[in-house]
């Protein structure tokens, strides 16, 4: 795609790579070394996108169908290519310019403006890579947790624990200095995730021929407004498991000069993405029809009973485990940066006591909080479905094409402007939607989960008023419809008020439709929850 784009001709003044004074912080010099090859940067790229979340492929299917499927899968990877093949090409033109850049909000300031660096495009790629540090390391701990019942039936460690070990590893593994520094540990996650990928594609193909397979129903899954959102929710999915909202910061490894380097990268990388993404969606999709689970490895087992034979699945998850765990690594560097920025000293060397010691104490921090945030919230797929349309979206399907067509001006009378303005203001909607999609999925499933600990006198997690345990929590916690979905909509209301006001919209829109027998005003608890929404901002 490099090719065909029309790149302003720039002249070379002997200021390629430069950097500003103002951005030569402890963040960038330590965290952001520029020593990789388009190799390093093709593994960094790979672990972004290829992650654990593609399990989640096949369920998206069950939304979609096989041709609507498909067909977002394929344009899904045709524009995020694209796209990230773009925000490489305004980089290197800065770089080429005399003002390298290395961060995403650095890109948004030298190109629309101050405000949009520090206020909009900062904040949301910051929460988005931390809410992916914390959905990594609850998808770990439950790795670690069917390793265990798989070894163990009868265990008693609950998923807490196990997130806790996760934890626990993330926090040894963030104290590696730079984004560099993770090179190797990428190099080997882009092997487990080919290995686990094509485990999880032959364990499909094997059920799906076996005669334990389910009755094959490829029929689309609801009806009326709950059809309607599912789609939007599917795309949703497949953007989140498409998105990385770090291209910048990988592209500030590699050595200069960039010129060519990243589209290197890229390729390595998609080569990866298509091998795996359309392996592991299409054969659970065909084993399993819409039966398929939010992950596919779940419908590897029938009432607790594996259908593989066990060392299969535990190597599956396995390398599961540990790939998942490069993941965590490589999105926590941009707030590496910002810590590295705001505790060390730029004037110090980078392993000197007056840096080793800040490091170690906020990016210890750091994990924790995630750690803690994994464990409290059994519902942090919704939250970070949420996060992926309003993050992954504007990332790496709006910006970008705001970038290219702000930074080189092609004639408004070019294709390529007005595939960049479509693409962007076909991806705005579908962001604001699957934004409202997300927040009613969030505030249905407040039926069930309940934000803290409720432990009965039995030590279990059965209370005084009859709940029920539920197991897939991250805590004992126990059913209470009523209470649940009250406390869920004040979070929401708490978190959208410290939110940038498009997300307090959303919220806003889908707590006034929503009631628990379908779309419209509901009962006066809804209404109280309401007006607490309005008493915080909106």
């Amino acid at each position: 795609m490099a090719v065909v784009l029309p790149i302003p001709e720039y002249a070379e003044n002997g200021g390629v790579n430069k950097i500003g004074p103002k951005e030569l912080d402890a963040g960038t010099i330590f965290v952001l070394k520029s020593r990789g090859s388009w190799l390093h940067c093709g593994y960094h790229l790979t672990t972004a996108i290829v992650a654990p979340a593609l399990l989640s492929l096949p369920f998206a299917f069950t939304l979609l169908g096989w041709i609507g499927g498909m067909i977002c899968l394929s344009t899904a990877a045709l524009v995020t290519f694209y796209s990230y093949n773009l925000l490489s090409l305004v980089l290197e033109h800065h770089a080429m310019l005399g003002k390298r850049q290395l961060r995403f909000r650095d890109m948004a300031r030298d190109i629309l403006g101050q405000g949009w660096g520090m206020y909009f495009v900062g904040p949301l790629q910051l929460g988005l890579c931390y809410g992916a540090v914390v959905a990594s390391t609850l998808l770990g701990g439950q790795s670690l947790k069917f390793i265990y019942l798989l070894s163990r039936p009868n265990g008693g460690m609950q998923l807490y624990q196990f997130i806790i070990i996760c934890g626990g590893l993330t926090l040894v593994m963030a104290q590696l200095p730079s984004f560099h520094s993770l090179r190797h540990i990428n190099l080997v996650s882009l092997i487990l995730c080919l290995v686990y990928c094509a485990c999880t594609t032959a364990g499909s193909i094997h059920i799906g021929h076996s005669n334990k397979a389910p009755v094959k129903d490829y029929s689309i899954t609801g009806v009326g407004i709950n059809r309607i959102f599912g789609i939007f929710n599917a795309i949703s999915i497949i953007a989140t498991t498409y998105g990385n909202g770090i291209i910048p910061e990988i592209q500030a490894t590699i050595a200069p000069p960039t010129t060519g380097k990243m589209l290197k990268g890229l390729l390595l990388c998609y080569s990866v993405v298509i091998s795996t993404f359309f392996s592991v969606a299409i054969s659970g999709y065909w084993a399993f029809g819409n039966q398929a689970q939010p992950s596919v490895l779940q419908n590897f087992m029938l009432d607790r009973m594996p259908l593989l034979p066990k060392w299969f699945l535990l190597i599956t998850y396995i390398f599961t485990f540990v790939q998942v765990s490069a993941v965590s690594l490589t999105y926590l560097q941009p707030t590496n940066v910002v810590l590295e920025k705001r505790f060390s000293d730029s004037k110090k060397g980078e392993f000197s006591i007056r840096n080793v010691v800040p490091r170690l104490i906020s990016r210890s921090l750091s994990v924790i909080i995630a750690t803690t945030l994994a464990a409290m919230l059994p519902f942090f797929g919704d939250i970070m479905a949420l996060f992926g349309a309003f993050g992954c979206i504007p990332l790496d399907f709006i910006l970008p094409m705001v970038f290219y067509n702000v930074t080189f001006k092609p004639s408004r009378k070019s294709i390529i402007f007005w595939g960049n303005t479509i693409i962007a203001l076909v991806s705005t909607v579908l962001s604001l939607i699957g934004a409202v999609a997300s927040v009613r999925q969030m505030v249905l499933d407040a039926k069930t989960y309940r934000l803290r600990r409720a432990v009965g006198r039995d030590g279990g997690g059965a209370g005084r008023d009859g709940g029920t345990d539920v197991t897939s929590c991250c805590w004992p916690m126990r059913v209470a419809p009523a209470a649940g979905r009250c406390e869920l909509l004040l979070l929401l209301a708490g978190a959208s008020y410290s939110c940038y006001w498009p997300v307090r919209a959303v919220a806003a829109a889908a707590m006034v439709a929503w009631r628990g027998d379908g779309w419209g005003w509901g009962t006066d608890e809804m209404r109280g929850a309401r007006l607490v929404t309005l008493d915080l901002g909106f």
